[in-house]
């Protein structure tokens, strides 16, 4: 399993900054320290580096390219909203959203498997093209999900012109859909903090119209908006606007 996760990362990521010949160097390691004597010694370590250097950015980048955005960012505006703190933990959140985004991102990996990885394991297909057709299912992804305005954005602040969508590269296809991403998780997280914000003015109000202006808000209407989060089955509700969303 792990192999094919890191032939999926390298085809996926080296058309990202234009290192196509990371795959160019033989798959046998051999750790010694010398000094290079011929250029393919120089090349084989440059692609090394190279490979390595895709490697540790590999989760940042793929995080920003899958659905993991739009979901850690409602997770935790549901969490700020019941004003609960810490509870559910960062850790949960996290573990939540990496779930939700391979349950997401499913057909795509699949397609990614099919359609690359697998011919290229078995030697059908070489790392240059084995690259373009793992690139091709994760942009129609992101193009179906980014907004015209945004990769109008990025495409005009590169002077770039594009007749056909298949054209725009993955620099700035990118930016442009991590911005779509934020602005629908904002809005989301906005929708789900209004029944929130109605408890605590309510609260207030009822608190102020008593006397009681020393005890904090807070403190009451906190066990009311879990018990309405529980009834309503919050979880359940936020979870399925998340995957209906995409």
């Amino acid at each position: 399993m792990k192999r094919p996760l890191i032939i999926t990362l390298c085809l996926l990521l080296t058309g990202f900054g234009g290192v196509e010949s990371a795959f160019a160097f033989d798959p046998m390691v051999d750790i010694r320290l010398s000094a290079p004597e011929t250029p393919e010694d120089v090349v084989g370590m440059l692609n090394i580096f190279l490979l390595l250097t895709v490697l540790t950015l590999a989760p940042a980048i793929l995080v920003l390219m899958t659905s993991f955005t739009r979901s850690v960012i409602v997770l935790s505006f549901t969490r700020n909203a019941l004003a609960t703190q810490q509870v559910p933990p960062n850790q949960v959140l996290i573990g939540l959203s990496l779930f939700l985004t391979l349950f997401i991102m499913g057909p795509v990996f699949s397609a990614i498997n099919e359609q690359a990885i697998q011919p290229y394991l078995a030697g059908e297909l070489t790392p240059e093209e084995a690259m373009q057709l793992a690139q091709a299912p994760l942009r129609d992804f992101m193009l179906a999900h980014t907004r015209a305005q945004d990769l109008e954005l990025f495409t005009s602040m590169a002077n770039q012109q594009f007749t056909d969508l298949e054209e725009v590269p993955m620099s700035t296809l990118i930016p442009a859909f991590v911005v779509s991403e934020l602005k629908t998780a904002f809005q989301m997280g906005f929708l789900i903090f209004v029944p929130f914000l109605v408890i605590d003015m309510v609260i207030a109000s009822t608190l102020m119209s008593m006397g009681m202006m020393m005890l904090p808000p807070v403190m009451i209407s906190l066990p009311f908006k879990i018990l309405l989060f529980v009834l309503v089955g919050g979880w359940h509700l936020v979870v399925k606007s998340l995957l209906q969303s995409f």
